[in-house]
């Protein structure tokens, strides 16, 4: 019988051929007090169960092969560090020797703490990086009980159905030429959903019930780009998706050979595409794919899983090292925005779980507040910008004054660091993350004292339409093409030019080539995506030119309910 599930797309492209399906292994995590002769021991397997596990992945990561893309290796190596991590290890261990409590047990109290600093965490980004926790602490679990890490057998030419997969099984996937994989669960920002975009690795997640209602020899059809999943599909439909797949890998060759080209419309305006990064290394893929630049690196990546505030020499060089790999593309580092909702919940950072995160103590309401982070923060950013073109961009911000006491901060820590000996760029421009919608409807006012914008769509629709874009009950009302959405964008986009400053864009509506000539019709002219999204955006691009494109958003703006590349509609 034929029948359809849907998910989440995590990947795009379309794969055919018949499903394996992995069975689901439940981990029964024991619990007991242990002897106090008993307590030693049990400190040594502990230690010996996350040697382990860093050996089971230094494996896969030397299987890799040769021809993976740089990033590959980036995914493996985020789980690598996040065992090194003193924190994973300390409260734990503090549970052994203090409570008398069993490993097993001690580490999983630890893996649910940081759950649930993830699951308050506002940014569906960062939230999705909880799947890392689970995935690298079950890991271990699985050494300290005895269950088997599940290795895939024979999967080669088939599509792997599973409850959930870290990013070593999508390494090991396409090592094995694996087509395509499915979820029961999963989120469209984990790493193993990124890992599958730059493999080339169709992916649907969230699906909630494949690997209940499969069989291992099912033919299955995974449409990655609508996240679909057909089970036993007819010959008409079957011969539809043999058709569609040609027609993608004939795009895909397309694209690769556009790769150098500008994004230049289709009348001759250039638009410049920018990367949002959250690591040094991602700069590999920035450079891979061409992009003018860095148009958002996420500071916070620094301050999270770890029990202290990295100091400024730990920042500088990592700033710097983004700095420098550039090579002279601009680096704009958006200041820590973080908070007691995104992984800072800490008895030593005197943060208190909000009653409403997302409108709390948070980027640079919280970096104001703490001095002590905000300077060295400040600074670290300050002397990365002698070595470059380096852009600081604050977050979360909604008056006047935060600007300029911002302003001043960093005036009066350029002193200092002159006074020091150190360089750094008297001119670095000071702009702001538009993504309160009071600052959108006054970025006339604002755009006298930022010397560039950058719109937050993420934040910005949810707070204009009062929706929580990860709560499933209200995400059909996260509405981008909403007229008032529209024309939030577009006055701040047309009071930042009115005042002769940049305005990009760096949120998920830029990453979408459906809403390219829509943006380029309010008068967007920077965007700013992840690394993989930047080849449709340019083809959509130069595909585009800007009288249409105007046509269109006027349509948009006047509440018609406009038809997009791709068939979307608000």
């Amino acid at each position: 019988m034929s029948f359809e599930l849907a998910g989440i797309g995590a990947s795009g492209g379309i794969a055919i051929g018949t499903a394996l399906v992995l069975e689901p292994t439940t981990l029964d995590i024991p619990e007991h007090i242990l002897l106090p002769e008993a307590v030693e021991p049990e400190v040594l397997r502990l230690r010996a169960a996350l040697s382990s596990a860093r050996d089971e992945l230094f494996s896969v990561r030397d299987a890799i092969p040769g021809d993976a893309p740089q990033d590959t290796r980036l995914f493996i190596d985020a789980h690598l560090l996040m065992l090194d991590d003193p924190a994973l290890r300390e409260r734990p261990l503090r549970s052994i020797r203090d409570e008398h409590r069993n490993a097993a047990w001690a580490i999983h109290l630890e893996r649910e703490r940081l759950l649930e600093i993830f699951d308050r965490m506002e940014d569906a980004y960062l939230r999705a990086k909880r799947e890392d926790i689970i995935q690298v602490i079950d890991r271990v679990l699985r050494h300290l009980i005895g269950v088997k890490t599940p290795v895939l057998q024979s999967a080669e030419g088939q599509i792997i159905i599973a409850e959930d997969l870290t990013p070593a099984d999508t390494v090991l996937m396409k090592k094995d030429k694996v087509l395509a994989w499915v979820t029961d669960f999963g989120a469209a920002n984990s790493h193993s959903a990124i890992l599958a975009r730059s493999l080339g690795l169709p992916a649907v997640v969230g699906t909630h019930s494949a690997t209940r209602l499969l069989r291992s020899g099912d033919v299955v059809i995974v449409d990655g780009d609508q996240g679909i999943l057909l089970v036993a599909p007819d010959a008409l439909i079957l011969q539809q998706y043999q058709v569609l797949q040609e027609q993608r890998q004939r795009r895909r060759r397309l694209l690769e050979e556009q790769r150098d080209l500008p994004a230049i419309s289709a009348d001759g305006v250039l638009i410049h595409l920018r990367a949002n990064i959250e690591l040094p290394d991602d700069t590999d893929m920035v450079r891979r794919m061409n992009a003018d630049g860095v148009g958002l690196y996420r500071s916070e990546f620094l301050f999270m899983n770890r029990p202290d505030i990295p100091d400024e020499e730990e920042q500088f060089h990592a700033f710097a090292r983004v700095v420098e790999q550039m090579d002279g593309a601009p680096v704009t580092i958006r200041s820590l925005d973080i908070g007691a909702d995104k992984g800072l919940r800490d008895d030593d950072a005197g943060l208190h779980a909000a009653l409403n995160p997302a409108l709390g103590l948070r980027g640079l309401r919280l970096c104001l507040r703490r001095p002590e982070w905000f300077r060295p923060h400040l600074r670290a950013i300050l002397r990365a910008s002698a070595l470059g073109p380096v852009r600081l961009m604050l977050p979360m911000l909604s008056s006047m004054g935060q600007l300029l006491q911002t302003r001043a901060l960093v005036g009066e820590l350029q002193a200092e660091l002159r006074a020091e000996g150190y360089s750094c760029d008297p001119d670095m421009p000071l702009g702001i993350m538009v993504e309160v919608p009071a600052v959108a409807m006054a970025a006339h006012y604002f755009a006298g004292q930022a010397d560039f914008f950058s719109i937050g769509t993420n934040d910005l629709i949810q707070y204009a339409l009062a929706v929580d874009r990860g709560d499933d009950d209200v995400n059909d009302l996260f509405d981008p093409l909403h007229a008032g959405v529209l024309a939030m964008i577009q006055y701040t986009i047309a009071a930042g030019h009115a005042r002769g400053i940049p305005v990009a864009m760096c949120g998920e509506m830029a990453a979408n080539p459906a809403f390219t000539a829509l943006l380029l019709g309010l008068g967007l002219r920077e965007f700013s995506m992840y690394s993989g999204a930047i080849p449709e955006v340019k083809e959509a691009i130069r595909q585009t030119t800007i009288v249409d494109a105007e046509a269109l958003a006027a349509r948009a703006l006047s509440g018609e309910m406009p038809v997009l590349p791709g068939g979307g509609h608000s």
